[in-house]
């Protein structure tokens, strides 16, 4: 139980359980000190050797980091008790709580790894596990971002290095922020070329088309991502992401355009312009729309440096703030700064000024 429910929940809450537990299956047994003893090491060994677990397999290591905690509480009660005057009946006792307390170890692991898709599947669970298993670059959705829209998968990889850092910042789930980012903008396989990351020969299919069938366009990425994601059988949580991580953002850039052709300022026409959303609800959602948007307009900096980027990513922020687009999150006025700052930290390191090495040309004038 301690293995599902650190993977589930966390270790605290498995710990609570386990000594609980242990108490509770003590005083049954008629206040057994041995068998206190020994669940209690039990369940402290199981929930403390899942909390690195990367994938499944890992399970089954935990399941032999128990055992063998059961066999050396065994081995250690049975000297405390019997010191080194050992009769044949106690030795065969001993043996055959090894023999149980190896068992209990290995058993626990099958079970639980039965359990966890079950419980995954069935109460809309998703464990660190399935999410280290997503970010895989190996995952079906992640190789046909590659191979189809390497400009979105570039993109999604360093949406992701931001969210985490900024996940970090605010105590959100950093694996959740990396993992989300990964997949949110997995509906641009749809049309890969009509957006600028995928653009390689300089020909943007939006130079002949109408503002408003662009607008389309872009807004659609975000209904077939969610049908991508139902389709690759993706989390619920990561579906929300997909989902939430424009909110109800206005596009700018062809919205303008189609007012500079109407003439006048409609509010219609604005919210023809604007995603369906709806807007992030949660923590990771907020922050992951932040990344991408960040992202994107860092990238069009022609010189970055600190300054530029300092002023960028506090923009964009400001303007999310001020559209409403965080409202509903959860995210405070400290933990935008917070965000801000990482992002900023993140940048810095990318765009740092580098050492301009000499030539072999510079060399030999040098030397001469």
């Amino acid at each position: 139980a301690t293995l599902l429910l650190t993977i589930i929940f966390d270790v605290n809450l498995s710990l609570i359980f386990g000594i609980t537990l242990s108490l509770v299956i003590a005083v049954t047994a008629g206040s057994d000190i041995n068998v206190l003893v020994m669940t209690l090491i039990g369940s402290i060994a199981g929930a403390y050797s899942v909390t690195k677990v990367n994938q499944r397999s890992d399970l089954t290591r935990a399941g032999l980091l128990v055992s063998a905690a059961n066999a050396v509480g065994i081995i250690g009660l049975t000297l405390i008790s019997n010191g080194l005057a050992l009769t044949e009946t106690s030795v065969q006792r001993t043996l055959v709580d090894l023999a149980m307390g190896v068992a209990s170890g290995i058993i626990s692991s099958i079970i639980a790894i039965g359990l966890l898709p079950f419980l995954e599947s069935s109460f809309g669970i998703t464990t660190s596990v399935r999410l280290l298993e997503l970010a895989n670059p190996n995952q079906k959705p992640l190789k046909r971002l590659l191979l189809e829209a390497p400009g979105t998968y570039n993109h999604s990889l360093m949406v992701g290095n931001l969210a985490e850092a900024a996940a970090e910042a605010v105590g959100a789930d950093p694996v959740l922020c990396r993992v989300g980012s990964y997949y949110h903008d997995l509906g641009k396989l749809t049309r890969p070329y009509f957006f600028i990351e995928n653009q390689f020969q300089g020909y943007n299919p939006h130079d002949k088309i109408p503002p408003s069938l662009s607008s389309m366009i872009l807004t659609a990425h975000v209904r077939s991502g969610v049908e991508l994601a139902r389709q690759y059988k993706l989390p619920p949580v990561i579906i929300d992401i997909i989902e939430q991580h424009h909110g109800t953002t206005l596009i700018g850039f062809f919205y303008h355009r189609a007012m500079a052709e109407k003439g006048n300022k409609d509010q219609l026409l604005e919210d023809r312009f604007r995603y369906e959303g709806p807007k992030p609800q949660f923590k990771e959602a907020g922050i992951i729309m932040l990344a991408d948007s960040v992202e994107a307009a860092v990238r069009s900096l022609s010189q970055p440096n600190q300054f530029r980027i300092e002023g960028m990513v506090d923009k964009i922020v400001r303007e999310k703030l001020a559209d409403g687009q965080l409202d509903q999150c959860d995210l405070t006025l400290k933990d935008l700064n917070k965000i801000s700052q990482a992002f900023v930290k993140v940048f810095t390191g990318i765009y740092h000024k580098r050492i301009a090495y000499p030539t072999e040309k510079d060399l030999v004038k040098v030397s001469s």
